[in-house]
């Protein structure tokens, strides 16, 4: 399926995973791979991620009667904030724990054909990643989550998180910038301790 899904497309397939399994099983097919990457990145933890995505499943199965498609990319919207719900309480909660989810657990790289050396080099640069968009602020670390590991639009992260487009684009930028501007300053003092 398509990376997004066409506005009129959306709304039959909601309309019709409300009585068809199948509709179902299209919507879940389309963003069960975009949830994962969010909340399994948010998470830490393939277990408690695979758990609080099944979850987000399932509490979309029981909302689509009182969905109310609101034009394109409702759906996602509310399937995110959904995901993004719970991955909050599950931190409320006080359940979190420290240990990150292996590289190689993300769907896109199980069916890779890494060699073993690329894959630890994978895990590192991601937990390097990780590392660095955790020391950017917890609003920016949200927006550059759902944007580059959702998958989601501008659009559609403005409305998830209940802020203006433009708000989105400025974290979006802001937080890339900060992000480069940690990454040069590391490299410099890697270079300086050699």
């Amino acid at each position: 399926m398509q990376s997004q899904l066409e506005p009129e497309q959306e709304r039959m397939l909601v309309e019709g995973a409300r009585r068809d399994p199948e509709a179902f099983r299209q919507l879940y097919n389309h963003y069960f791979p975009k949830v994962y990457a969010y909340v399994s990145y948010r998470m830490g933890r393939v277990g408690d991620a695979e758990d609080l995505v099944a979850e987000t499943f399932l509490k979309m199965v029981e909302g689509l009667d009182g969905f109310a498609w609101r034009g394109a990319g409702s759906c996602a919207a509310w399937l995110f904030r959904i995901a993004h719900n719970l991955v909050n309480d599950f931190y409320r909660r006080g359940q979190r724990t420290e240990e990150a989810i292996p590289l190689d657990e993300l769907p896109e790289l199980r069916a890779s054909t890494l060699l073993p050396e690329d894959v630890i080099l994978q895990k590192e640069k991601f937990a390097y990643l990780r590392r660095l968009i955790g020391s950017l602020s917890p609003r920016r670390q949200e927006v550059i989550t759902l944007k580059f590991f959702g998958g989601l639009p501008n659009k559609e992260i403005a409305a998830l998180l209940e802020l203006d487009e433009r708000t989105v684009a400025s974290h979006l930028c802001r937080g890339l910038e900060e992000l480069h501007r940690r990454y040069v300053n590391e490299v410099a003092k890697e270079g300086s301790s050699r």
